[in-house]
């Protein structure tokens, strides 16, 4: 299951999600997506769990909790086919 977490400090490393995650079941990545021109992060990133079950249990355990001094959300991941663009074609 691919999680989508966003709200994130701007400190919070791919390795932080890892070991986050890692408490409910298998995380086979974890990324926080950074800005190409600054390199800073984008304050959020996506968990890739190996088992659904685990990453439903890991929404419903840190959705709307506290994560590094900020209130994180947590949610399955839209496909990337099915995201918005941003513009009408």
């Amino acid at each position: 299951m691919n999680i989508f977490i966003a709200k994130l400090s701007s400190h919070t490393t791919s390795d932080d999600l890892a070991n986050l995650f890692s408490q409910y079941g298998e995380v086979s990545s974890a990324k926080i997506i950074m800005d190409r021109e600054t390199g800073n992060s984008k304050c959020f990133g996506f968990v890739e769990m190996s088992d659904d079950d685990s990453g439903q249990s890991a929404i419903d355990a840190l959705d709307n909790t506290d994560f590094q001094e900020k209130t994180v959300v947590v949610k399955k991941a839209n496909p990337r086919e099915n995201r918005s663009s941003g513009y009408n074609r």
